[in-house]
């Protein structure tokens, strides 16, 4: 909201004082400009098929329009670190916003310790994280995840679960998520037809886009137990998947 409303012509101004508060300074009444504005695509929703091509080998895609606002921009950083093949294409700014267009292509990834204080910058994305934290390469360590208790479900609760059902090695703590991964995803995943194998969703659309992810390159299938709920926040997940290849029925 600050950079768009920068961006129409605001008098704005945003201060940080040494306790590390943000203090936001607006003139009021000032003259606002009306601009064309191409809204940027959500970091949380180009989640999911950024690491769906990360982890099914041979991926290559270019998701276009993704917003890079550095309060949004933490699975990228994160993913970037743990070997991610992600190019930064043609970044732009559009009506005060940072924007670009990410090409992911299938990369070999490792476990890595993720501060507490990027959560913030990435709060929404740490279940479809940990399921790229599943086909990585040792141990990925996520920590101050206290906010996930309280989201759609306990998402932290939930993302633990789903993880072991599919044959995950992870350990969940009070605010902290260790996943063990197992690279090219060999032996995980459940046959649809096995006993007590179905993720629970819990209605929490993140839940079933997460582990649908995780199906398309873990050895077995994956299988969710709804996913109505998907249209939330994300009502073309279904179709963009399958138009790039996605075996989801």
């Amino acid at each position: 909201t600050e950079k768009m409303l920068k961006g129409f012509g605001a008098n704005l101004s945003v201060e940080t004082d040494e306790r590390g508060v943000r203090h936001i300074f607006i003139e009021g009444q000032g003259k606002l400009t009306g601009q064309t504005i191409a809204v940027p695509g959500d970091p949380s929703s180009a989640g999911f098929p950024l690491v769906a091509a990360l982890i099914v080998p041979g991926s290559d895609i270019t998701i276009e329009n993704v917003l890079m606002n550095p309060t949004r921009t933490g699975l990228l950083l994160t993913l970037q670190e743990m070997g991610a093949r992600i190019d930064i294409l043609d970044p732009r700014n559009e009506g005060g916003e940072d924007v670009a267009d990410l090409r992911v292509r299938y990369s070999e990834l490792k476990g890595v310790t993720v501060p507490p204080e990027r959560a913030p910058t990435m709060i929404d994305e740490y279940p479809v994280l940990a399921v790229a934290a599943s086909f990585a390469e040792g141990e990925t360590l996520m920590l101050g995840l206290e906010e996930l208790r309280v989201k759609e479900s306990d998402r932290l609760s939930a993302v633990a679960e789903g993880l072991k059902l599919n044959g995950v090695d992870c350990a969940e703590g009070e605010a902290t998520l260790a996943v063990r991964g197992k690279p090219g995803g060999k032996g995980l995943g459940r046959h649809p037809n096995g006993h007590n194998t179905v993720v629970q969703t819990h209605l929490d659309h993140r839940i079933a886009m997460s582990f649908l992810v995780m199906g398309l390159a873990a050895e077995k299938p994956v299988t969710v137990d709804d996913q109505a709920m998907i249209a939330t926040s994300f009502p073309e997940f279904m179709g963009l998947m399958k138009r790039l290849g996605a075996e989801i029925e």
